[in-house]
C-alpha cells in the first residue's frame, strides 16, 4: 500500500493484512477510507472501544515506545508527564530526565476528583514534589487535575498556552493514567473536536504518537503509554480493573483492629496488625472492592481458600507475582500505599505487615488527610 493512512483514535497505520496487529480495518473499509476525502477514520479496535467499550488486544512493542520517548531529548519541547495520583510512584517515569534532556517538564496528577473531599491539594502537591525530588526529578511545575471532570483544567491550559509559543508540547506517561482523556478534555475546552482520541481504562490505547495542531503553529503530541510491570493494571483484566478503579470520591471506611487481626483488600492487598493497642485503620478504596477482616493466624488459609471467589479480584487467571511482605513501624500518622488500589491510614507507633503481588505499588507516606 503506497498511501499511508492513520487511525485518528490510536495513531496506528491502517492496514488490512493482519487482524491481530494494530490499525486493522477490513479491506472494504480501508479501500473506502483511502478513496474518501474524510481523513477521520478509526481502526476496528478503536471503533469497538469507542462504541462498545470493548478492548481488542494487539501486538505492542514497548521498545518502539521507548525509542519514541528517547527522541524527545533531541527536540525543543515542553514535556508533560501525566501521573495517576492513586499510583504516583509507579506511574511517575523514573527515567524521565534521560528522556527530556535539557527540556523543561511538568507533572500533572490526574484523578484528583477521586481523592476524598476533605483532601488539601497543596499537601498532595508537596508530597508529589518531594517524591519526584527523591527520584532525582525536578519538575518546573505541578498541577492536580481531573481529566474526566475537567477540574482545574483552566490553569493547566493557560500554562500550556504560554509555553507552547515556541515549542511543541509532548504528553508522556505510563498506561492507564488518563493521558489521552486529558488531551481530549483540553481539546474540548479549546472548542475543537470532542473525543478525538480513543480513551479507555485499559492499558495500551494509544499505539503511536498523535499530533494535534495548535493555532500558534505548534502541536500537542499524545505519545503511547509505557507498558510497565510496576503497575497492577499490567496484570489485570477488564473486569478486575473495573472493580479496583474508583468511580466516585473515596469515602473512608474505618475498622477497629486489635493486634493479631488482618484486613484483606479483596485478593490483591493485605495488612497484618502485628503490634499496638486497639486502634482505627481507615481504608480508602473503590466502594465496590471487598474488604474482609479476620484473625491473622487464619489469614493464610483464608486467602488460599477464598482467592478468586470471595477475595476477588484476582479471578485466578492472571499471571500475578507472589505476595511480597513489607514491615512498617511509622513514627507519625501514615498512609500505607497499595498502588492502583488505594491507601490505608494508620496511627503512629504501630507495627504492620503489608502484602501486595510482587510488592507492586507497596509503600508508605506521611498521612495526607
Amino acid at each position: 500500500m503506497d498511501e499511508e493512512l492513520r487511525c485518528i483514535g490510536c495513531g496506528a497505520v491502517l492496514q488490512s493484512d493482519n487482524e491481530d496487529a494494530a490499525g486493522f480495518l477490513p479491506q472494504s473499509a480501508l479501500t473506502k477510507a483511502l478513496n474518501s476525502d474524510d481523513q477521520e477514520v478509526y481502526c476496528k479496535r478503536c471503533f469497538r472501544l469507542r462504541h462498545y467499550n470493548e478492548i481488542m488486544p494487539v501486538e505492542l512493542n514497548n521498545d518502539d515506545f521507548l525509542s519514541l520517548l528517547n527522541s524527545l531529548s533531541t527536540k525543543k519541547a515542553l514535556v508533560v508527564n501525566v501521573v495517576d495520583v492513586f499510583d504516583f510512584n509507579n506511574s511517575l517515569i523514573s527515567s524521565l530526565k534521560r528522556f527530556v534532556g535539557n527540556n523543561d517538564f511538568i507533572l500533572v496528577g490526574n484523578k484528583i476528583d477521586l481523592f476524598p473531599l476533605n483532601s488539601k491539594e497543596s499537601k498532595i502537591k508537596d508530597w508529589m514534589r518531594q517524591e519526584a525530588n527523591r527520584m532525582g526529578l525536578y519538575p518546573k511545575d505541578i498541577f492536580l487535575i481531573s481529566a474526566a471532570k475537567k477540574r482545574n483544567l483552566t490553569d493547566l491550559i493557560k500554562y500550556l498556552d504560554r509555553n507552547s509559543q515556541d515549542q511543541d508540547v509532548y504528553f508522556v506517561g505510563t498506561t492507564n493514567v488518563g493521558k489521552s482523556t486529558l488531551i481530549n478534555a483540553i481539546i474540548d475546552e479549546m472548542g475543537d473536536v470532542e473525543n478525538l482520541i480513543t480513551t479507555s481504562r485499559f492499558p495500551g490505547t494509544t499505539l503511536d504518537q498523535i499530533k494535534i495542531p495548535l493555532d500558534n503553529g505548534h502541536f500537542l503530541v499524545d505519545t503511547p503509554g509505557i507498558m510497565t510491570q510496576k503497575q497492577l493494571a499490567s496484570y489485570l483484566d477488564k473486569q478486575d480493573l473495573d472493580l479496583i478503579a474508583p468511580k466516585k470520591p473515596l469515602k473512608p471506611a474505618t475498622y477497629q483492629l486489635n493486634s493479631g487481626q488482618t484486613l484483606f483488600l479483596a485478593g490483591l492487598g493485605r495488612i497484618d496488625y502485628v503490634a499496638g493497642e486497639k486502634t482505627s485503620f481507615t481504608v480508602y478504596v473503590a466502594r465496590d472492592l471487598y474488604v474482609h477482616r479476620t484473625k491473622t493466624e487464619n489469614a493464610d488459609a483464608f486467602y488460599e481458600k477464598h482467592k478468586g471467589d470471595l477475595l476477588t479480584p484476582p479471578r485466578g487467571n492472571e499471571n500475578l507475582p507472589a505476595m511480597h511482605k513489607q514491615t512498617y513501624h511509622p513514627e507519625v500518622k501514615s498512609d500505607l500505599l497499595f498502588g492502583g488500589i488505594g491507601f490505608v491510614t494508620i496511627p503512629a507507633g504501630v507495627v504492620v505487615n503489608t502484602y501486595l503481588p510482587g510488592g507492586i505499588g507497596q509503600g508508605i507516606r506521611r498521612a495526607l488527610i
